[in-house]
């Protein structure tokens, strides 16, 4: 690219790339993707870009196809790789000058050249630091910031390198400029304390901002740039410092005040001073523990004492508790149980935490926590009254313990408690005992401050188990508490039940269940929402509870299900409804079939909902789940879901569709549930399998639902299915064969061996593409044995019962392996025999039995030669089948089904689906278990001798060994 004439016919096109008209935008970008491989158009652009008098937005577009260039073409092995000479010739013209005028434009190129940095720093491009620490230096306040901001961004980039030559190369770096970086943050925070307290705002708000980038650069050059830190006085100084500078920041926020223009940045690096900390311990344990002591005291007298009236504020105590929690928790400041094991840095580190958190800090920090911290907000009660959804889902899913402080406090409030329990559960009891009976509904500290308690109570259940009988607290005050209607008096209703919801799976007797199932009765009547949505939550706990028990809950049922049916239809939060959803997912679930009589109003309903969600994946995503245990509820009933329940399943799982990316895991299951609980096929139902074909070439973690879906059609309509869909699906596999892994192929062969026991004929016919792989499978001896075994279930299906196709595949086989048949049934039955351990379920290891018994009685002098190893097999599957009656001494094949009997089933337990029925009539045909092996047997030997005759036949038996012999007489006799 001719760098004179290209600059203007660069600009003109960066210049319409900036138009808000596509048909003048869309050309330029093209023209400009086309000139992105092109030598010397980086050079145009850095022209540009650094030439102050053009367009804003045509320079910021300059810099935004640099910096995408970088990543595309800057490596020396990338595709249209750009020459080093252009490279060095960049380098160069990206730090003459530090004086970029727009702040945004300034950011992008500070980025670009850490990209850049990120490359060729320090090897291709050693002088790129010493610049800036030179410009930095500069009088120039443009130029030294912008110079200031570029070295924050390398430091940051060359920071992030994980691989240990680069971080060898940053610990080299950071060694260097330490001193330089300490020296410039705190000649900038001096400046900045001096104009702030002489009222020079604007001043103030420049040396800040430096200040800020300085300890930017200074947090990554302590936590990544060295091995020990400790060892370094200076890096050790930097961060003792750090206190004192906190404290002098919290005392200008008091200064300037909340409205001052300060504010902001100043909030914003008293953040940044955490931040030092909290990486330093994360990164540095043991380098921390110096730091230990003074960062509990800062912290705590922050937290927990008048120290931090007026000046701290929200991000602040959240990151202050975190270092707190953090501390407390760390593993690496606990000793061993045997002390002898113990490192010195961890019995030191114990040391200075036993020595700092004594019996009168813990009990203020206790009590702190829950009378201050735990307390309910003005703008959080303001909130209940006016949007009382929000509420209830911002309290029941918060956002990470790590940035918003309720959660934060409720974590280091466990953590706390845990660790020093001793010392805390007498403070939490007392806490409690001065609250017993009811509060004055008049009273709103009294009222916030028992809320706080008990959602303290609430939290520490499992700690509290020895000390507090809940069983007695529930019936004599709890309950109580939950008949005051007053209104303000909701606050304590709403925590009552919520703390209920706490303790169910820790200590509440199974009799009280029923009394239990009265109070949520009653609230979910409560006058206000945010109580019926805690109450719902808290049923959700009860009936996934392992003590659950359905007779108890049935006489509750009809009622409370009515009831959460209408806070479903009241809420109008997407949240809110996904949450109500759930429990009533998890009351059909555990109810089972019970619901049948109680759920016409919800699928009613949910078409509606469902229409509404459109929008909102996560919801349907929770509609489905519904739908999932509903149709498991409903059983064959479900069918009158079908209008409604299969375009839902077709939308789902139709990866043309969109919101396939988050329903597809349920709609597929959804879809198998439908199909397990069907009565029978519908033309509907078996066109959705359109959707299939897509699905199996994704071949992602939802395959193995995909084939258990295909088998549920061969067990619900094997005829329909095979006729509609089996070439597609054959053809399917086939690809699917080429690349899967063995657990995979076993998924896929179990298809078809299925299919092969709906419908011999028919399945052995439409999958006949597949058999051929199968064939070779077992002539080459597959090595893994659960595909050995698969194959050899399905070879056994086609012997046993469909023989005259299995001649023709032998005859096909012998073909293509330019072999005789006889010598071909050789090696297959050889195999067989051979690889007989392979196969570890007893139906298989009969089904191979009776599959190769059915090859006599032959005169086929290669069956003869094989007859010891089918009489071999016979008896190993006698072995595994036969029981002998005690009292006859008798022997009988114990896979025998002679009759299909309904289980008889405990309230817990699911009743069989109508797949497992279907299941249970075709293996009444299946001659697994509907032919006696014993038989069998008997009659194949009795056949073989008829024709040799009784000389011929003892011959034939005299290859078999005698203890065989023995073992198949003791089998046979009586017969």
């Amino acid at each position: 690219m001719d760098m004179d004439g290209a600059s203007s016919v660069v600009l003109q096109a960066l210049t319409q790339a900036t138009s808000q008209d596509t048909a003048v935008l869309k050309p330029a970008e093209e023209q400009l993707r086309q000139w992105e491989t092109q030598p010397g158009f980086y050079s145009v652009l850095l022209n540009i870009f650094n030439n102050h008098m053009l367009d804003v937005n045509v320079r910021w577009l300059a810099v935004l196809y640099f910096k995408n260039g970088i990543d595309r073409y800057w490596r020396r092995v990338a595709p249209h790789a750009l020459s080093e000479e252009e490279k060095t010739s960049l380098r160069a013209g990206l730090i003459t000058n530090f004086n970029e005028p727009v702040n945004q434009i300034a950011t992008q190129i500070a980025v670009l050249i850490a990209k850049v940095a990120r490359l060729d720093c320090p090897r291709q491009w050693p002088e790129l630091i010493p610049i800036l620490l030179e410009s930095v230096k500069g009088q120039d306040g443009l130029q030294q910031h912008r110079a200031l901001l570029t070295f924050y961004h390398v430091t940051k980039t060359l920071a992030s390198k994980r691989l240990a030559q680069d971080r060898r190369l940053f610990q080299d770096l950071a060694s260097g400029i330490y001193s330089f970086a300490c020296s410039l943050w705190s000649h900038h925070t001096d400046c900045f304390l001096q104009q702030i307290y002489a009222r020079d705002e604007a001043g103030a708000l420049s040396s800040l901002e430096r200040t800020l980038l300085s300890l930017k650069v200074l947090r990554k050059l302590t936590v990544f740039g060295f091995q020990e830190p400790q060892q370094n006085m200076e890096v050790m100084g930097f961060l003792n410092a750090v206190f004192e500078r906190l404290k002098q920041f919290l005392e200008c926020c008091r200064q300037v005040g909340p409205d001052s223009t300060c504010r902001e940045k100043l909030e914003k690096i008293i953040i940044l001073y955490t931040k030092v900390l909290l990486d330093f311990l994360e990164y540095h344990p043991c380098a921390f523990i110096p730091l230990i002591q003074r960062s509990l005291e800062f912290a705590v007298s922050y937290l927990f004492t008048p120290a931090g009236e007026g000046v701290t504020f929200e991000r602040f105590i959240v990151q202050c508790m975190n270092l707190i929690k953090i501390i407390v928790k760390n593993d690496a400041y606990k000793p061993s149980k045997n002390l002898d094991d113990s490192k010195p840095e961890s019995l030191e580190a114990h040391k200075i935490k036993t020595a700092f958190f004594t019996h009168p800090t813990l009990t203020e920090i206790g009590r702190r926590l829950v009378s201050h911290y735990f307390l309910l907000t003005e703008e959080e009660l303001a909130m209940w009254e006016e949007d009382p959804e929000s509420f209830a889902v911002e309290e029941t899913g918060g956002d990470s313990w790590k940035y918003s402080l309720r959660p934060c406090t409720e974590v280091l409030f466990l953590d706390i408690f845990h660790n020093y329990n001793q010392t805390l559960i007498p403070v939490l009891l007392d806490m409690v005992q001065n609250l017993q009976g009811p509060t004055n509904v008049e009273d709103s500290v009294q009222l916030r401050m028992k809320d706080a308690v008990y959602n303290a109570v609430g939290l520490a259940a499992y700690e509290l188990f020895d000390n507090v009988d809940f069983d007695q607290w529930f019936k004599n005050q709890l309950l109580g508490e939950l008949q005051v209607g007053h209104h303000r008096y909701k606050l304590i209703r709403r925590r009552v039940i919520w703390l209920i919801g706490q303790w169910i799976s820790v200590k509440f007797k199974s009799d009280l269940r029923p009394l239990l199932y009265e109070v949520i009765l009653s609230l979910m009547q409560d006058p206000d929402l945010v109580v019926r949505i805690e109450t719902a939550t808290t049923l959700k706990l009860t009936v996934d509870d392992f003590e659950f028990r359905t007779e108890q809950f049935l006489p509750y049922l009809e009622s409370i299900f009515g009831l959460l049916f209408q806070l479903l239809q009241q809420v109008t939060e997407c949240d809110t409804k996904m949450q109500v959803l759930h429990v009533i997912s998890c009351v059909i679930e555990r109810v089972n079939i019970q619901i049948r009589p109680y759920v016409g109003c919800l699928v009613q309903y949910l078409p509606l909902l469902w229409k509404q969600s459109e929008e909102h994946n996560m919801l349907r995503c929770a509609i489905l789940t519904t739908l999932i245990h509903l149709v498991q509820g409903l059983g064959a009933e479900s069918k009158n879901l079908y209008p409604f329940l299969l375009p839902v399943i077709q939308l789902s799982t139709d990866v043309s569709q969109p919101p396939h990316v988050y329903l597809l895991e349920d709609g597929l299951e959804l879809w198998l549930v439908t199909l397990e609980n069907s009565p029978a096929i519908t033309p509907e139902l078996l066109r959705i399998f359109q959707n299939m074909s897509a699905l199996l070439e994704l071949s992602s973690e939802n395959l193995r639902t995909c084939f258990q879906i295909v088998n549920a059609y061969l067990y619900l309509s094997a005829t329909d299915f095979l006729q509609n869909y089996a070439e597609s699906l054959c053809r399917a596999f086939c690809n699917l064969l080429k690349d899967i892994t063995n657990e995979g192929q076993v998924q896929v062969l179990k298809v078809v061996e299925i299919a092969l026991k709906v419908s011999p004929i028919l399945g052995a016919h439409m999958f006949q593409p597949l058999l051929p792989h199968v064939f070779r499978g077992i002539v080459d001896g597959e090595r893994y044995p659960v595909v050995m075994s698969t194959y050899l279930g399905i070879m056994g299906r086609i012997l046993l019962q469909n023989s005259s196709f299995f001649s023709s595949l032998l005859t096909q086989m012998a073909s293509e392996c330019s072999q005789k048949m006889d010598q071909l049934l050789g090696s297959v039955i050889e195999m067989w025999v051979d690889r007989m351990d392979n196969i570890t379920q007893p139906e298989r290891r009969k089904l191979s039995s009776l599959a190769l018994l059915s090859l006599l009685p032959s005169d086929n002098s290669v069956i003869q030669d094989k007859f010891c190893g089918i009489i071999n097999i016979s008896v190993e599957a006698l072995h595994d089948v036969m029981t002998e009656d005690s009292e006859t001494g008798t022997f009988k094949d114990c896979m025998l089904m002679s009759h299909f009997e309904e289980p008889k089933l405990s309230d817990d337990e699911e009743p069989p689906t109508e797949q497992d029925k279907r299941k249970k009539l075709l293996a009444l045909e299946d001659p697994v278990h509907s032919v006696s092996l014993q038989q069998f047997v008997y009659e194949k030997l009795k056949a073989q001798q008829a024709m040799m005759g009784d000389q011929g036949f003892g011959v034939l038996m005299e290859t078999v060994d005698t203890e065989l012999v023995r073992q198949l007489q003791e089998f046979l006799q009586g017969l």
